[in-house]
């Protein structure tokens, strides 16, 4: 025990749990495990800074504040709202109408944002209030939305994949593509899903409008719907990178926010800024503690040791493959995805290759598992929605997500 004690790797894991469970923010229990044994060891603490730094200098990662501002200028411009009252007029007053456009609604949107709980801020306000008055239970509906949000991490554009493709070293474009096939099966097992529990309790969607209203709201919505065709089509056409994409998303954004629907604003403008610096701060922030957490994990033999200690438990790779995807799992409920992807993968980068599993295919898996993570609780990022239910409606709403994403997503861990 003593010997335990004076061993810089079992403090690296203890100073990072300890934190958490007193509920520090995931970023500061990264960096201060990370500053504290660095210091108090004396391994280098003048590379602390260095790090720091080139955790966030790289190009791919230059993707990440380009699609939060994408998505947010395609939120504020009014996108979200015409695709919405398209969908809308597209599934009319079927069995679970609204809930079905809801799904759909969210894996179009993700093809957009790239992260969850931007798909949650953009589609919750308007979705769940409108689900509420059509006669749908709120939890469910506060359930539909952020369960259907992880999808946004799931198909392409997606923040995960960026983050994944930079630590392995894999190409970003092949991630996405990797993404889209899984991405649309498990919307259509949470369509399937949602359906039947609104035939269980009679919830339905609006009516639908006559002709020519549905070709208005087509024509409305035709801007919004043209956006995953530029940005996917142009990555993998091979006109630009996916950071490059990015970029081509924003002064799209812009461009019909200015010339055609004309809602963009001074104000507007503003608010778009200042909400992209704020949740670009606080992506980056995570993956600059969550890099020192990382570097110091090498240093001090962390990564070796676990690796070597999952490698020995069994040669069966289902065994290991089926404890991977529990631990990611469990991961889930504590952090968010950008802290598991850096805390993890430098610990299975070694089974994987020792398994000969290809990255890419892994890399899906495990962002598979990180949107379960984020409808998990206690942490459960998409279920911060901005919408009004109490605390009772919390709690359901969090039983029916986990219900709803193993339903639509389980068969993928088989």
């Amino acid at each position: 025990m003593e010997t335990l004690i004076h061993e810089p790797a079992f403090w690296t894991i203890a100073l990072f749990i300890i934190p958490l469970l007193i509920r520090v923010p995931i970023a500061v229990a990264l960096g201060s495990a990370a500053i504290f044994v660095v210091w108090n060891w004396d391994l280098g603490y003048q590379m602390l800074s260095y790090s720091f730094f080139s955790g966030i200098a790289k190009f791919p990662l230059l993707a990440i504040p380009f699609f939060i501002l994408a998505g947010v200028i395609m939120e504020k411009v009014g996108i979200a709202e015409r695709i919405i009252a398209l969908i809308k007029q597209l599934v009319g007053d079927m069995t679970g109408g609204l809930a079905v456009a809801t799904v759909i609604v969210a894996a179009f949107w993700g093809a957009v944002s790239g992260s969850g709980p931007a798909t949650v801020a953009a589609l919750g306000l308007i979705l769940i209030p409108g689900m509420a008055e059509a006669g749908y239970d709120k939890a469910f509906a506060a359930a539909v939305v952020s369960v259907s949000a992880g999808l946004a991490i799931i198909i392409p554009p997606s923040i995960s994949f960026i983050v994944y493709g930079d630590i392995m070293q894999q190409s970003v474009g092949t991630l996405f593509a990797a993404g889209v096939l899984p991405g649309i099966v498990v919307a259509a097992f949470l369509c399937v899903s949602v359906w039947l529990v609104s035939r269980v309790h009679g919830y339905r969607g609006a009516p639908r409008g006559s002709a020519s209203e549905v070709l208005r709201a087509l024509r409305d919505a035709f801007w919004g719907l043209f956006t995953p065709v530029i940005i996917l089509g142009g990555i993998y056409g091979g006109i630009f990178t996916p950071t490059e994409a990015a970029a081509v998303a924003v002064f799209y954004g812009l461009f019909v926010g200015v010339f055609i629907y004309r809602t963009l604003t001074v104000r507007i403008l503003y608010e778009i800024l200042s909400e992209t610096v704020a949740a670009t701060s606080v992506v980056m922030i995570v993956v600059t503690c969550a890099g020192l957490y990382s570097w110091l994990g090498a240093t001090v033999g962390l990564i070796d040791k676990i690796a070597a200690l999952l490698l020995g438990i069994s040669e069966n790779p289902v065994v290991i493959l089926l404890m991977i995807n529990i631990i990611l799992l469990f991961a889930g409920m504590l952090l968010d995805a950008i802290s598991i992807a850096y805390v993890f993968l430098p610990i299975l980068a070694p089974v994987i290759m020792a398994f000969g599993w290809d990255p890419i295919w892994f890399g899906v898996m495990m962002t598979v598992n990180m949107a379960i993570g984020q409808v998990t609780p206690p942490v459960a990022v998409n279920l911060a929605t901005p919408a009004p239910y109490d605390g009772h409606d919390v709690a359901l709403a969090r039983r029916l997500s986990r219900s709803l994403m193993r339903r639509g997503t389980l068969w993928l861990h088989q």
